[in-house]
């Protein structure tokens, strides 16, 4: 089949590409392994009411995911939180906390004072990098040239403080703060807003949710498209006039371009011809995806909100060390979700079934008491283990990946080109950034074509 692009990848990024093309005049077709779209987004259904098995939420700042709901007849819904207490777990401690600025938890002076003074360092970090090239920055070398943990481990003096950085690093990035150059997560908090927009839900990137799943964005995007389901691509060749993918059942599609549009780690599994410049190829080498799996369990009713809670729970004490509510719109019944993430996941992930579910009851029980402990439903997502996807929420870039190979992340090579949520200036890691880094792609292309 000839088209003038062909996308790989019908994720939010190659189905916002293949869009924009289509929207243009052009012949494109979409290519993807699984039998279903929206890649790091999936729907899935507990107790007859739907979830999010993969990205949920969009916030404050996210216009492109807000307008493609609306343009496509969907309703979002807030999350909840306005009407209860966040549990927070530190340092041996539980409080509750309102959710609002301002609040503190019940922790020691001193541990208060280090943590506001980390936090406040690390915002001045954040504001003086360009995400759009944090290599630039003019001590970029040295902020590479570390790890986030050093970062905590100089500028945090006590446990606590410590360990709020540290459970940030596994909530924020799905890895642990040894795993990641302190260079990324100044992009990556620059990148979203700051440090209050990544990590609130009111006014933050865990703001509003998609009435009857995220993944219906995908569905509703793939209804007017060319995608050929179930046939992954296995090999891309290009000359100088035109570019071929070979799938791995031996379909051969040519197209005057192509977008590679899955996560940079399983981009460069792909076999090219000619062979990726040695610099693309060793990028693909150093940013792996993050370890995280989404714990579910179902209740008669979401009971932790008449007991003055928002379902909400931040601890430095895993497996599960961050929890949301995730019931539907009405509260017909209660979903309590929990993220095990980073170190935690690549231990608990290796646990038998009943070790694993009996950890994650444990701590929604310590959170919200012993009617946690008897769901009707529980349900694991490892996003690890998804053959097409080995990882979320997205790369981590370890020390010295930014200033060695971050101005050529983006650059097309000959006509292959690159769409993604990690390619985003903006919103990176997200569902917004996804869609943007697809649209952007999409129009230059267009100028090209």
């Amino acid at each position: 089949m000839e088209a003038d692009v062909i996308v790989v990848g019908a994720g939010l990024a190659g189905l916002s590409t293949a869009r924009r093309l289509a929207a243009g005049g052009h012949s494109v077709v979409v290519l993807e392994a699984r039998d279903r779209v929206g890649g790091r987004t999936e729907g899935g259904e507990l107790d007859g009411h739907p979830v999010e098995l993969g990205g949920t939420w969009i916030g404050e700042g996210h216009t492109e995911m807000y307008r493609l709901v609306a343009d496509l007849g969907l309703r979002t819904f807030p999350t909840y939180n306005d009407a209860g207490q966040l549990v927070v777990d530190l340092g041996g401690k539980q409080s509750r906390l309102a959710p609002h600025k301002g609040a503190t938890p019940k922790i020691s002076p001193a541990a208060l004072i280090d943590l506001a003074q980390g936090l406040a360092r690390y915002k001045k970090l954040a504001k003086g990098v360009d995400p759009a090239a944090p290599w630039a920055h003019p001590k970029a070398a040295e902020l590479d040239g570390q790890t986030f943990e050093s970062w905590i481990r100089r500028n945090l003096r006590t446990g606590t403080g410590r360990s709020y950085f540290r459970t940030l690093a596994e909530a924020l990035y799905s890895a642990d703060s040894s795993d990641l150059s302190l260079l990324h997560t100044l992009f990556y908090t620059a990148s979203n807003g700051d440090l209050e927009t990544l990590s609130a839900t009111d006014k933050g990137a865990q703001k509003d949710r998609v009435v009857g799943g995220s993944v219906l964005v995908s569905q509703r995007l793939a209804e007017t498209l060319d995608i050929r389901f179930g046939d992954p691509v296995m090999a891309v060749e290009q000359t100088e006039s035109a570019v071929t993918a070979t799938t791995r059942h031996g379909h051969v599609y040519t197209g005057r371009f192509i977008v590679v549009a899955i996560p940079p780690t399983l981009a460069g599994r792909l076999d090219y011809q000619p062979a990726l410049p040695s610099w693309r190829d060793q990028l693909t080498q150093r940013v792996p995806a993050g370890t995280v799996s989404k714990c579910f369990a179902t209740y008669p009713t979401p009971f932790w909100r008449d007991a003055g809670l928002n379902g909400q729970a931040i601890s430095d004490t895993g497996p599960v060390k961050v929890t949301f509510d995730v019931s539907p719109p009405n509260g017909e019944i209660g979903i309590l979700l929990g993220f095990v993430e980073g170190g935690e996941a690549r231990r608990w992930q290796r646990l038998d079934a009943s070790q694993r579910r009996s950890q994650v009851l444990g701590c929604f029980t310590r959170y919200y008491g012993p009617t946690a402990a008897e769901p009707v439903t529980y349900f694991e997502k490892d996003w690890g283990a998804e053959e097409f996807t080995r990882g979320c929420y997205g790369a981590g870039f370890g020390p010295g990946v930014w200033t060695s190979y971050g101005p050529v992340l983006r650059e097309p090579v000959g006509l292959i080109h690159w769409a993604g949520a990690e390619y985003a200036d903006e919103w990176s890691g997200y569902m917004e950034g996804a869609v943007r880094s697809g649209t952007d792609t999409a129009t230059h292309l267009l100028s090209m074509l």
